[in-house]
């Protein structure tokens, strides 16, 4: 009778791992922009290695184009478990009460890959991501976008020319005062929803890396762009912390391999995408792309820089220390 019962037990356990071969963690990923973005690219690769990986112990959904949730909605959804992975805009953490990663939207604070790869792929960007832990998010990762340029129906040579410009930005307060350092007149709203307001007039202008601003067709509602480089927009790639900590060791391990690679190739093909589409805005015909001279830039630095001391109370005078440490930034150098 034991053998018999014995024998019982052995096949219902044969059966119970049978049915969870079958059944899939299943990893919804969200994100609000575009497949053939950066960001889209990297997402699919992500899914691409974890489906491998995991050899098909894990399934992930990939939501392009804020299908599932749009930017006010998705950081909720993840704390709330209905989605159980992101990768917003670093500027989505202040508003969630990080304000720290508000650093990131500086003007100017990094001045190209070099620098910035000092900061999210060292101690920095290490001690960052554990910040978000007390909101119930797990940090796996930084992933770049690209450094921003500026956008009109009017040409921008001079920070004087965006004076009394209603300029979108995403919700920081960081972006906010950078705009209104230029005298013009800061606009938030959801990246969803940019086309339209410069389609009808709502916002004259906005900031994008070239990707963003090519494969939303902004390029098809903005006469002028100019080559500014002023900040950087870059994602952190999140979780919630209680579904990450509840996956089998063997399973998180090969996720974090699956998200080391992806990070690698999201980082690779940031620059070489949005060159790319810089050279498909130029090609369009559509958009006047000015690149300003030295002098030019320097206008915009010094007029943009100040925005540094402006935010220490905010986002905190210490990790804004740390980073002109990392990179050798000397704001009195200007």
């Amino acid at each position: 009778m034991k053998i018999r019962s014995l024998f019982i037990g052995l096949v219902a356990m044969g059966l119970s791992a049978a049915a969870v071969a079958a059944d899939p963690v299943v990893i919804k990923f969200s994100h609000v922009v575009a497949n053939d973005t950066p960001k889209g690219k990297a997402a699919d690769k992500f899914k691409e290695l974890a489906e491998k990986y995991t050899k098909g112990a894990v399934k992930v959904e990939v939501y392009p184009n804020s299908t599932l949730y749009k930017d006010k909605e998705e950081m909720e959804a993840l704390q709330l478990g209905a989605v159980q992975m992101l990768a917003p805009s670093l500027a989505k953490f202040g508003p969630l009460g990080v304000k720290e990663f508000e650093v990131f939207d500086l003007p100017y604070i990094f001045d190209g890959y070099e620098d910035l790869h000092k900061v999210t792929q060292g101690p920095v960007g290490k001690q960052l991501l554990g910040k978000l832990e007390a909101r119930g998010i797990k940090g796996l990762a930084f992933w770049d976008n690209g450094f921003k340029s500026l956008s009109a129906n009017s040409p921008i040579k001079t920070p004087e020319d965006l004076k009394g410009k209603k300029l979108r930005v995403q919700s920081s307060k960081v972006l906010e005062e950078q705009m209104r350092v230029l005298g013009a007149i800061p606009q938030v709203m959801a990246f969803s929803e940019v086309y339209q307001a410069l389609q009808t007039g709502v916002v004259d202008g906005t900031e994008n890396p070239h990707s963003n601003l090519y494969t939303q067709k902004m390029h098809e509602v903005q006469k002028h762009m100019t080559l500014t480089d002023h900040g950087y927009l870059g994602y952190a790639v999140i979780t919630n912390k209680k579904f990450w900590d509840g996956l089998p060791a063997e399973v998180r391990g090969q996720l974090e391999q699956a998200m080391k690679e992806s990070t690698d190739f999201a980082n690779k093909i940031a620059r070489d995408e949005n060159d790319k589409a810089l050279e498909a805005v130029r090609a369009s015909g559509k958009t006047a792309i000015y690149k300003p001279t030295d002098a030019e830039k320097l206008a915009f630095k010094k007029a943009l820089v100040p925005v540094h001391k402006k935010m220490e109370s905010r986002i905190g005078a210490e990790i804004i220390k740390e980073i002109y440490k990392e990179t050798g930034f000397d704001p009195s150098r200007l």
